[in-house]
């Protein structure tokens, strides 16, 4: 199996190439799609690909950080504002809805949206018109919405802080991103990538030691964190990017802990079962011994105590 760069994407695992496949088959409709991934995985990229792809590429792609806006400006900032409406509006707004007219507004941390304001949004995103703030006639827009949270928002919906006619509207393709940690296959190609990106003019590789630190971690900022790692060490680096060069949190990072802290996240945030949070410890500790073994099949079922056929029945299941 190859990488996968056609999307702009760094892609070796099935799991994203399968998202891939995925996301190219709903780029062309004019659907919503709501982007699920923690911080850092890449949802803007996913976001920017979608208009791309799309039959509204050749015109506006907005960007709005929700959570960057403060939330008594973030109507008007949306909607737009009338001369007068409130004291400082000494001329009238467009907002960014009425930007990305006949283009694609991309919605970030909608999670982070106040209960008055989504109701608001649900309105527009119903009826296809906006009214400005302090406005009394209401204008026709034309957007697809793209949105993006970083957490479950039935898990909102249930709580009551984030409205459930909202979450089905926005939620007509939902796309959930993995986080680097449930996709260690692509960490020594995204490695590559970003030394290439940041020192092009030198050939730098990475010792074993290093790589399985890298491979190890947990990377709770996910793909963005890595980037900013590879960045830093590149700039004291030699020809070779051994251990001693990492942070000391990739150097003295417990793997047991990783695992660990992978279940809970799993049990918290994605609801799975008891059986489905074991498979994915068995399909972690696998995949880890395998890394350490250089993929030796007969050398990682020594190491875990395990018959050779039983691995190899296991790496089947699991499609490792």
């Amino acid at each position: 199996m190859r990488a996968n760069h056609s999307h702009s994407f760094i892609a070796y695992s099935e799991k994203m190439r399968s998202l891939l496949d995925r996301v190219d088959k709903i780029a062309s409709s004019d659907s919503f799609v709501l982007l699920v991934g923690e911080t850092g995985v890449g949802k803007e990229l996913f976001a920017e690909y979608i208009h791309r792809t799309s039959p509204r590429s050749l015109n506006p792609l907005v960007k709005v950080g929700l959570a960057t806006i403060p939330k008594e400006l973030l109507e008007s900032e949306l909607f737009g504002h009338e001369k007068g409406a409130f004291t400082s509006a000494s001329n009238s707004k467009q907002g960014l809805f009425a930007v990305a007219d006949t283009g694609t507004i991309f919605l970030d941390d909608v999670d982070d949206v106040s209960l008055s304001v989504q109701s608001k949004l649900l309105r527009v995103l119903e009826s296809g018109k906006l009214m400005r703030v302090g406005g009394t006639e209401e204008i026709p827009i034309n957007v697809r919405v793209v949105s993006a949270s970083k957490v479950n928002l039935k898990t909102l919906v249930k709580n009551g802080t984030f409205r459930a006619d909202l979450f089905y509207r926005l939620n007509v393709i939902p796309i959930e991103i993995p986080p680097l940690r449930d996709r260690p296959d692509d960490i020594p190609l995204l490695i590559d990538h970003f030394l290439k990106h940041f020192s092009p003019e030198r050939e730098i590789t990475i010792s074993r030691e290093a790589l399985h630190a890298f491979m190890n971690y947990s990377w709770p900022g996910n793909v963005r964190e890595l980037r900013n790692i590879i960045e830093r060490i590149i700039v004291f680096a030699d020809s070779e990017i051994k251990i001693t060069a990492l942070p000391d949190e990739l150097q003295t990072h417990d793997p047991l802990e990783v695992m660990v802290q992978n279940c809970c996240n799993c049990i918290k945030n994605k609801e799975m079962s008891f059986e489905d949070v074991v498979s994915c410890l068995e399909s972690n500790l696998i995949r880890k011994t395998l890394a350490e073994t250089d993929g030796v099949i007969s050398r990682a079922a020594r190491n875990l105590k395990m018959n050779f056929s039983t691995l190899h029945y296991k790496m089947k299941k699991y499609d490792i």
